[in-house]
């Protein structure tokens, strides 16, 4: 296997045509009631982690907070959307979105206000990437229900993506650790509704996307081991025919391909064998199948990827923390390989900008604009 290296292992700048181009991330701070502004801070304030190119798009009195609870010094240009050109400035620096006072938003859980502030924060942030103002969409821990009471339509990250830029193609998420990344063919339903949702088809499909994808972070032909549904992988059609009616047809498929696909493997031990080297990635048929395994190996390490966009968007696997909010304890560790794996992926697979693209300006102002209304897409 010829890998990259790390999926976290950094870079710097990347040469283009004879010039040197800048990395530009676009860097969301997420829900106000959590950790997510302590760590904002703590990326800015950490060299391995701010390059000098950093767009964070927040609210200056919550980024101040966040500064203030992690015992950090920040030193930050500011511009409103108003002061903002034509071009980028050069450097890190805060495009102040006057969206959340602070004080006003309830520390430790959710809430509307936090909810809007992270709406309209990562809408900017995808705005200005699919603008080509950026390169990567990074984003510290959302609350999904804080986002509902602000926009109830909103379902989860890849809906609201789709949504907001309109692709081509849907993305996926992976999580991602340095030993094994995990994908998985259904995401944000319920439990009692996966044996329904899984087809054939829609199983092959992820294991096309999470070869593609794989191959573009580096992986030359990436193994893939396939998590079975049932107990025992159905143990002799036992337990439940999904495994050999639905799941084996997919691998057979896909091998048929000249992917290095393994399965269906009874879940207790696909990651058993993927962590002793045998698999690169392991795919999993539901949401908690595979995050349950990710986050006990690795909770303070692992990066969710949201791919199969033009720009990777990044985000730590863990979520706001409200138990820890304002106590300054937020591990800085997942957030750093966030930030270092979607320069990572964005240098790999460097896309064209736009010749012309939209103001900078205009896109903040569709971004804060409350009026918008965003039909939910099934992710």
């Amino acid at each position: 296997m010829t890998t990259h290296g790390s999926p976290f292992a950094g870079g710097g700048s990347v040469r283009l045509g004879g010039t040197m181009s800048k990395m530009r991330i676009a860097m969301a701070i997420g829900d106000a009631g959590g950790i997510s502004a302590e760590l904002a801070a703590r990326v800015i304030a950490d060299p391995e982690a701010n390059e000098g190119d950093l767009i964070v798009l927040g609210d200056r009195r919550l980024l101040n907070r966040g500064a203030a609870e992690a015992g950090v010094e920040i030193d930050l240009p500011v511009l409103t959307p108003a002061e903002i050109g034509a071009e980028l400035p050069e450097g890190s620096f805060l495009l102040d979105m006057g969206n959340c006072d602070a004080d006003s938003v309830p520390v430790g859980e959710a809430s509307p206000e936090a909810g809007l502030a992270a709406v309209q924060n990562f809408r900017a942030a995808l705005l200005l990437a699919d603008a080509g103002h950026a390169d990567v969409v990074f984003f510290t821990p959302f609350n999904k229900h804080g986002m509902r009471l602000a926009q109830p339509d909103y379902v989860d990250e890849i809906g609201f993506v789709n949504a907001t830029i309109h692709p081509s193609e849907s993305g996926r998420e992976f999580n991602v650790l340095d030993e094994v990344w995990n994908a998985r063919v259904t995401s944000h339903i319920p439990l009692r509704a996966v044996a329904d949702t899984l087809t054939a088809d829609r199983i092959f499909d992820s294991l096309c996307l999470t070869d593609k994808v794989m191959r573009g972070a580096g992986f030359e032909r990436p193994r893939i081991g396939v998590a079975a549904l049932n107990p025992h992988a159905g143990d002799g059609r036992n337990f439940g025919t999904e495994d050999d009616d639905i799941i084996q047809p997919a691998v057979d498929r896909a091998r048929a391909r000249q992917m290095a696909v393994t399965g269906p493997i009874p879940s207790d031990t696909v990651f058993v064998r993927a962590l002793k080297g045998e698999f690169d990635a392991v795919m999993t048929m539901y949401h908690d199948q595979g995050q349950i395994a990710m986050k006990l190996v690795g909770f303070d390490r692992g990066v969710t990827l949201i791919a199969n966009y033009p720009f990777p968007i990044v985000t730590p696997a863990h979520g706001t923390a409200y138990d820890i909010a304002g106590q300054g304890k937020a591990d800085l560790g997942a957030t750093r390989n966030a930030v270092t794996l979607g320069r990572k992926l964005a240098r790999i697979e460097m896309r064209s900008k736009p010749t012309h693209p939209p103001a900078i300006a205009e896109l903040i102002a569709r971004a804060l604009d409350r009026e918008v209304v965003w039909e939910a897409q099934d992710a």
